[in-house]
């Protein structure tokens, strides 16, 4: 096929007008088809022709602008190549379109333009018939010299090239099969050359022509290949087989001196690369695995989907901060004074940073130990981290686990997978771009799981400190070393976390504050910065201590501060508002411009006693500060949310105080009782949980069986209390759920006051399991329910003996205004819990059996 004497071709092709390249005879080209006359022409002839004839088009260059829309035909090209279009392929992205694989057979010359539409037909004539009658009229001598000199060339550069490449052995077997005339078309096509130079080798009909058109093309590439090896070292020989064959397979397309320029440009990015993986400090192991896959990379061509993630893998590799690292400031007073700046309270949290550095000091090569902070929202967890990182002089870097139900997330994705990326850890690493950051982990009480895995079992090797210094990310899959990194995890709670995890971290309680914690932070810290936040300054608004307190009690109840942060804005926003009209005014403001309220806050005694008409012409001065006092607050924010309310629901029998714990925090819980005629039902409302009401049935069930000793008889006088007698216990606050142990005393109290008729001591709180012998067991959150006894004004707290070594957590004024009762069996909680005790009949002494 290729000498071209063997085929004969219809007088009539139809036209296919290309404008990515020129065939010549004997080369192949895959070329796209998109024009509306090219694909009728496909659609018609090539899709629906069943012999060879029919499968014959002729390929012309076009080489008028491809981007013109214009729907005459261009000129054509006189001389066109007859092909074979070998496969068709059609695809419809991004646009209509087909693909043909097409292999030259022998020039042909347009006679006759037949018709144009819907696709052009021509009358042709074949001249390889031509070629051969004007060869024998040459001198065959004169020929003769021609082709052993082009031969020679080619040989030599044929052997210039890595003979192992089954393409270049195959070239080299083609060189001695095919006849002579044939070569200098398939060299053409074969080597670096223009779309010109090939168009210029097409119209060279006669070979003496061809001979000396592509004489001078081999010579270059030859010289060029000379040039290569000259530059480059013995070992890249690789390189320079990559690079001499990459462009023959492109050498079909558009080879321009742009993707040349580009072919360059991206083989130096490579060998750049290489040089960074060498003289980076990765592993070695990491080392290793990073100059297999350059080595694959070089190998590989730039139009594979496996080239870029390869290359982006290598990048992040060489990114990655193997043994960078941040030197620490291991100075004890320094840090002390910082984290005292930074934050108020917080004793505990603040030992434990201290005594990771001062060990640090003495020993330097310590592990990063695995913090765990929990407490209710809004007390610090997550600022406290940030300051623990700007105390160390460390990259800070937070990681929001809330609601991650992927464990791909941590772990990361592997490579085979399409839009792979590293877990969270590793592209943490590559933001700070040191290897000893602090890692905040936020939240990690709520991950969730999934049917991608679980997360929190992702994090095992994560937070395991003898295990970390070996992680393995799916998408590296080499080790890497976490050992130096600080990690400090946040939670509300440790219930939701899983026991394997919450083993590997070391759990630092963080309490909610107290009244006067609160107001220190709100004066050393929220004030300033509402006031920044607001563009306000000091000599424009006060807000005193006594007004903080106000809004502590009466307006927020909870355990942080974040509450009180937005009560402190909404009030710098309504001061905001009356300073911007008064820097507007040009007279002075009168009464009603200024705000009653606000006049009452600057004027005299004297002047409020006045009339509403002697008082309108006061005025501010512009130097004053607005006074936010009482009224004020109920004018900015309404009327108070809270009020104490203890002592008016605890006058009358049947109601006592519980002290619970939540994720927010401490609170009070009130229980109430009541008794009315029955068959003996026990009716527990408030959306109660099963240890709850299991409580209940345990306090019923030993006020029953010590009803006598207690003097408790029901309505009907008889000492079995359920006997033609309901109760009903209720938990208020009905939405909310309760459940736990710690309200069995409570519920005792409750109903020995329904019982009896007595009323227990409004200023008592309690909290204690109970069980069926009357004893009084330890509970957890005591510091929690104590400071929201304190911010409630009671004064009593019942708790169980064994708990009396938490109360060393409480703050020594919190100590100061309380008064605890440690009880060790419900005698003891009722005689606390009344006036003047709780009257039990003695127990008649038994006589040891002498039997």
């Amino acid at each position: 096929m290729a000498a071209g004497s063997a085929i004969q071709i219809p007088s009539r092709l139809p036209l296919l007008l290309t404008h990515e390249g020129v065939l010549l005879p004997g080369s192949t080209m895959r070329t796209s088809v998109d024009s509306p006359r090219n694909m009728q022409l496909v659609r018609s002839r090539l899709l629906k022709g069943t012999s060879l004839r029919s499968t014959i088009i002729g390929v012309i260059p076009n080489t008028s602008d491809p981007t013109s829309d214009c729907d005459d035909l261009p000129s054509l090209h006189r001389i066109g190549t007859a092909a074979l279009a070998v496969q068709v392929v059609g695809s419809n992205w991004p646009k209509p379109h087909y693909t043909l694989l097409v292999t030259g057979l022998c020039r042909f010359q347009i006679l006759q333009l037949l018709k144009e539409k819907p696709y052009p037909v021509a009358e042709v004539e074949q001249l390889d018939r031509l070629e051969q009658f004007t060869n024998q009229h040459k001198s065959e001598e004169e020929l003769g010299e021609l082709s052993e000199q082009f031969y020679k060339y080619a040989v030599q550069l044929v052997e210039m090239l890595d003979m192992s490449v089954p393409a270049v052995a195959k070239l080299r077997r083609l060189l001695d099969n095919l006849p002579r005339e044939a070569l200098p078309d398939i060299l053409t096509s074969i080597i670096r050359t223009s779309n010109q130079e090939k168009l210029q080798i097409l119209d060279a009909v006669r070979l003496e022509e061809r001979f000396k058109m592509t004489i001078p093309l081999l010579v270059r590439q030859i010289e060029g290949l000379k040039l290569l090896q000259k530059t480059r070292k013995p070992k890249q020989d690789d390189d320079k087989r990559v690079v001499a064959i990459r462009p023959n397979r492109r050498s079909n397309h558009i080879p321009s001196t742009t993707e040349d320029e580009e072919e360059e440009e991206d083989h130096d990015d490579v060998v750049m690369l290489e040089k960074k993986i060498r003289t980076s400090s990765m592993s070695e192991q990491a080392l290793k695995v990073c100059l297999k896959e350059i080595k694959r990379l070089k190998k590989m061509p730039q139009s594979m989907p496996e080239y870029a993630l390869t290359r982006n893998y290598l990048e992040l590799m060489v990114e990655l901060p193997w043994s960078k690292s941040t030197k620490d400031r291991l100075e004890i007073r320094a840090a002390r004074i910082v984290l005292d700046n930074d934050h108020y309270a917080m004793e505990k949290l603040k030992k434990r940073v201290l005594e990771y550095l001062a060990v640090r000091q003495l020993k330097n090569n310590l592990k990063g130990p695995i913090l765990c902070f929990v407490g209710p929202p809004g007390v610090g967890k997550t600022s406290v981290g940030r300051s623990i990182a700007k105390t160390l002089g460390r990259e800070f870097h937070r990681i929001a686990l809330g609601g991650v139900c992927d464990q791909s997330d941590i772990r990361g994705h592997r490579r085979t997978y399409v839009g792979s990326m590293p877990g969270r850890i590793i592209n943490g690493l590559k933001t700070v771009g040191v290897n000893n950051p602090v890692f905040l982990l936020d939240e990690v009480d709520k991950l969730a799981k999934s049917l991608q895995g679980d997360p929190a079992a992702a994090l095992l090797e994560v937070l395991d400190p003898e295990q970390n210094h070996s992680f393995t990310d799916h998408y590296l899959n080499v080790a890497f070393d976490l050992s130096q990194v600080l990690f400090i995890a946040t939670a509300n709670t440790t219930a939701t976390i899983p026991p394997a995890l919450l083993d590997r971290m070391e759990v630092i309680q963080v309490p909610g504050y107290t009244q006067e914690e609160k107001i220190e932070i709100a004066h050393r810290h929220l004030i300033p910065k509402q006031l920044e936040q607001h563009g306000l300054t000091p000599q424009q608004i006060q807000i005193p201590q006594v007004t903080t307190l106000d809004i502590i009690t009466r307006y927020t109840r909870e355990a942080g501060v974040r509450s009180l942060d937005r009560k402190l804005g909404a009030i710098c926003r309504a001061v905001a508002v009356k300073v911007a009209e008064g820097q507007h005014k040009e007279t002075k403001p009168d009464r009603a411009e200024v705000g009653e309220e606000d006049c009452k806050e600057h004027v005299t005694e004297d002047a409020k006693s006045e009339s509403i008409s002697d008082t309108a012409d006061l005025a501010l001065p512009p130097e004053m500060p607005i006074l936010i006092d009482f009224h004020a607050l109920k004018d900015i924010l309404g009327p108070p949310m809270y009020e104490m309310e203890v002592s008016e629901r605890l006058n009358q029998p049947g109601v006592a105080i519980g002290l619970a714990w939540t994720p927010l925090g401490g609170e009070i819980m009130f229980v109430e009782a009541s008794r009315m005629d029955g068959e003996g039902q026990l009716t527990l409302t408030g959306q109660l949980g099963d240890v709850m009401k299991e409580s209940a049935h345990l306090a019923i069930s030993w006020l029953r069986s010590n009803a006598k000793r207690y003097q408790l008889t029901n309505a009907s006088g008889s000492f079995d209390l359920l006997d033609n007698t309901d109760i009903h216990l209720h938990f208020p606050a009905g939405a909310v759920t309760k459940d736990g142990p710690s309200a069995g005393v409570t519920i005792v109290t409750c109903l020995a006051s329904l019982f009896s008729g007595r009323l227990v001591c409004s200023d008592v709180a309690m909290t204690g399991e109970i069980t069926l012998r009357g004893l009084v067991l330890p509970v957890g959150g005591i510091k929690d329910k104590v400071l929201a006894a304190h911010r409630a004004g009671l004064k009593r707290i019942i708790i169980p003996q064994r708990n009396e070594k938490d109360l060393e957590e409480i703050a020594v004024n919190v100590r100061q205004d309380l008064t605890f009762v440690m009880a060790s069996c419900l005698d003891e909680v009722l005689n606390a819990a009344f006036d003047g005790g709780f009257a039990v009949k003695p127990r008649v002494e038994r006589l040891n059996s002498k039997l």
